[in-house]
């Protein structure tokens, strides 16, 4: 079983289904609109370690693929705790994460709460918010800051940000859109999460030409476990 919702829970899959390995891709079911996969999906969550435990007895895995979102922490300490309960073996496909470089300028916090707390004390100024839906709330403690949503699938109700311009889109980005798109609603901050990976790079390469500073989120401690960065080494431990 792959635990997916990343692009490269997709990669794998196409592999996986290339390579004739009966799998089956889950989803949280945070994201609405999922791309068709070549292998069968289910949507949903398992109910804690002992649901999760549960479904991989009932069905018969023998093996578990970790490929959820960095800032996915619940899912991988409950495959973990699954996984090590049962003793079947399990690995994660994750992304390296993103470094500072020359030209960035990063003021690092460990959580979308403590971003949001260092918001508060700033002066209006236009936010580029990139953290995805689920977290937005917590910036309701800095309603004077006009905020550039961009997300997977709409806000469900109504918006908790007084001043919001809400863009549905799905990566990956163009960094000239990105530096268009910033420009054009005279964004001046950045706040993200550090997903790593390609497919979202684009708003820190346009963050750098601008020259805008960003609140960088850092990734939650997650459990130590076998980790790859590419579906083929993933497909390589699955044949092995």
């Amino acid at each position: 079983m792959i635990l997916g919702g990343t692009s490269e829970a997709t990669h794998l899959s196409k592999l996986v289904a290339v390579a004739k390995i009966n799998a089956t891709l889950s989803f949280a079911g945070r994201v609405k609109r999922t791309k068709p996969q070549p292998i069968p999906i289910r949507v949903g969550g398992f109910g804690g370690p002992e649901g999760l435990c549960d479904y991989i007895v009932q069905n018969k895995i023998t093996h578990v693929i970790d490929a959820t979102h960095p800032f996915a922490e619940q899912i991988s300490w409950n495959t973990f705790k699954a996984c090590t309960d049962l003793r079947i073996p399990f690995a994660a496909l994750t992304r390296n994460p993103w470094v500072e470089e020359p030209g960035d300028n990063w003021k690092n916090v460990d959580s979308v709460k403590a971003a949001a707390i260092m918001l508060k004390s700033y002066k209006p100024r236009t936010v580029f918010l990139a953290i995805g839906r689920i977290q937005v709330p917590e910036f309701k403690i800095a309603q004077q800051h006009k905020y550039i949503l961009r997300l997977v699938d709409p806000f469900e109700g109504s918006l908790p940000l007084k001043n919001a311009h809400t863009i549905i889109s799905r990566g990956p980005f163009e960094v000239s859109h990105d530096i268009k798109l910033m420009s054009e609603n005279e964004v001046n901050i950045i706040i993200c999460k550090n997903s790593g990976g390609t497919g979202a790079v684009s708003k820190l390469l346009a963050g750098r030409r601008l020259k805008l500073p960003v609140i960088m989120i850092n990734r939650p401690k997650l459990p130590e476990r076998i980790t790859y960065n590419s579906p083929a080494e993933i497909v390589e431990w699955l044949k092995h």
